[in-house]
């Protein structure tokens, strides 16, 4: 059995797609960094070094959107196409988990 087929992006301008695609690839390195959910410091450390490159390139995409009149965000559209594609999977990364993961226990610590 095949797979639910998603819904069409909504229409975007070529702008509007790649503060999109800039946005949710932001999204996915601050959930690598995220410490609640981090497996390793290395990972968290690789993904923060990138995040200042995506970073720019997020406003950059934002700066041809305002040179080109594009003065106005259709948030509902975007909104969308940000669903279509994961965003709300990508930003639950983001967020802190509901229950805190157990308290790993420090053998040297232990009281005899």
């Amino acid at each position: 059995m095949l797979p639910p087929e998603l819904p069409p992006l909504p229409a975007l301008t070529r702008a509007e797609g790649e503060v999109v695609d800039c946005y949710l690839h932001v999204l996915d390195l601050l959930g690598r960094i995220n410490p609640a959910r981090a497996q390793d410091t290395y990972g968290g450390l690789r993904a923060a070094q990138t995040l200042v490159v995506a970073a720019a390139q997020l406003r950059d995409a934002l700066a041809v959107m305002y040179e080109r009149g594009e003065r106005e965000v259709h948030a509902g559209t975007l909104a969308r196409a940000m669903l279509v594609l994961d965003g709300e999977r990508r930003a639950r990364r983001v967020a802190l988990p509901l229950t805190p993961p157990p308290t790993p226990t420090d053998p040297g610590s232990a009281s005899e």
